[in-house]
């Protein structure tokens, strides 16, 4: 009879609360953020209409949510979706996963950081340009580093700040109302100067983009080894993640359909949600909320260096890369508790990105990471059960149509980003059979089973 593996044991500070990761992960959301940078791309194209779209993408999310949560309570460890896979799908699919999650988080990081000078520019145009991003990212590395539960008031601080804006936001939109919900069903866009009716099947190609602006509700499985009684909270946890971020998402666009003086004019405004802002409440206002959205990219960017610091650290921790490497990578700051050296890693690499790649390239690097992270997710939920593994602390309604349906989505918008951005799939494989080459080039014949993957960390 084998022995059983050895588990983790507990380096990180298990301190966070429930709602002190809450707080993290809305940040790594930045559900403002996505109204003022995703949502517009939406209602360009559907109009009013954009409501409906982001509230199909919500159902969407709530299948995925289902998966992370019961993965997440069953597999608590820092690693999140390449943990899963690679105790689900082999090694090979899981070191596929770190690699893409690993390079395009940083990549991510960059291109956040770089939206940071558009609004701040607003405010004051010295503020604008790439070197702007870099300099956020070398600065919230720094915080980065710090206690985690410093870094959840110092995020949730600045949520704050950005829930108030949106709020700003919705308050002048339903204040001004000029039409009613059934304009959430009237699709219309801007051609050649003037409103035109949009089919059924472009509004279903904008449901993959209204997803995205969702992502990051799942990320708190990044930090579930710091969080207390993680087994049994943790898929709560992401399911009000997912429910406070379709809220702070939905209801400005809604408020900016119903509020806009004119749909024409919103539709062909290079900054739909700056416009109602500007008519509505003046150009101050629209100051004052552009310096709030930058602090939610600020509060962003310092979510997500925390949640690629403990994938980096994880992988490393693992021994998944040479000796000196891993002690490096793999170790915690005796006091802070928190991996010092995977974050100045994450932050130097993603300011030099953010500081030398052009936005082009991250865009294409980025565009497709997220939905074939969604499919890994899927087929890991779907085999888990059948892979004989308890699930523990919570169990998804349904199964196995979650994950089945979740699968379905994700092949339709693969085959549609295929049809319209084929680099961005492109990219995005490679990465993963870089990374499986990785493994079977590198880890499996130097190390093959001993390839350590412990159970998860115990709670303490």
């Amino acid at each position: 009879m084998s022995e059983p593996m050895p588990a983790y044991s507990q380096q990180l500070a298990r301190s966070l609360s429930v709602r002190e990761n809450i707080l993290i992960t809305l940040s790594a959301v930045t559900p403002a953020s996505s109204v003022f940078i995703i949502s517009p791309t939406v209602l360009g194209a559907a109009g009013g209409a954009a409501v409906a779209v982001f509230l199909i993408a919500a159902v969407a999310a709530c299948f995925v949510s289902l998966c992370y949560a019961e993965l997440s309570a069953t597999y608590p460890i820092a690693g999140g979706e390449y943990s899963w896979a690679a105790r689900l799908l082999g090694k090979s699919a899981g070191f596929a996963t770190f690699l893409l999650t690993m390079i395009t988080g940083v990549l991510i990081i960059a291109v956040i950081a770089l939206g940071t000078g558009a609004y701040l520019g607003v405010v004051w145009s010295g503020l604008s340009g790439k070197w702007i991003g870099a300099a956020v990212i070398v600065v919230t590395a720094g915080i980065a580093m710090l206690n985690i539960r410093a870094n959840a008031w110092i995020t949730g601080i600045a949520l704050s700040i950005e829930i108030l804006a949106v709020t700003v936001l919705a308050v002048l939109g339903f204040a001004h109302s000029e039409r009613g919900p059934s304009a959430f069903v009237h699709a219309q866009t801007i051609d050649s100067g003037q409103l035109s009716t949009v089919s059924i099947g472009a509004l279903a190609a904008l449901v993959p983009v209204a997803l995205f602006a969702y992502n990051g509700y799942g990320q708190a499985v990044y930090y579930v080894e710091e969080t207390k009684n993680a087994v049994k909270s943790i898929g709560k946890i992401i399911l009000i993640c997912l429910g406070v971020t379709v809220a702070v998402e939905v209801i400005p666009v809604a408020a900016v359909v119903l509020g806009a003086p004119n749909m024409q004019d919103l539709l062909g405004a290079d900054a739909p949600i700056n416009y109602l802002l500007t008519t509505r409440g003046g150009t101050i206002v629209n100051e004052i909320v552009s310096l709030g959205i930058a602090i939610a990219i600020i509060n962003g960017v310092i979510a997500i260096v925390l949640q690629i610091s403990r994938l980096l650290f994880s992988s490393a921790r693992d021994r998944s890369w040479p000796g000196p490497i891993d002690d490096v990578l793999g170790s915690v700051h005796p006091t802070l508790r928190t991996p010092v050296a995977a974050t100045l890693v994450v932050g130097v690499v993603a300011a030099l990105a953010a500081a030398f790649v052009p936005m082009k390239v991250l865009i294409t690097a980025t565009g497709a990471a997220v939905v074939l992270v969604y499919l890994t997710v899927a087929i890991a939920a779907l085999r888990l059960r059948r892979g004989g593994a308890v699930s523990r602390g919570y169990r998804m309604p349904l199964w196995p149509l979650p994950p089945l349906i979740v699968i379905a989505m994700m092949l339709y918008v693969v085959y549609r980003t295929l049809s319209d951005n084929w680099e961005q799939v492109a990219f995005a494989v490679s990465i993963m059979v870089v990374g499986a080459l990785y493994y079977r080039i590198y880890l499996h014949p130097r190390r093959g089973d001993r390839w350590t993957l412990p159970d998860p960390v115990h709670e303490s």
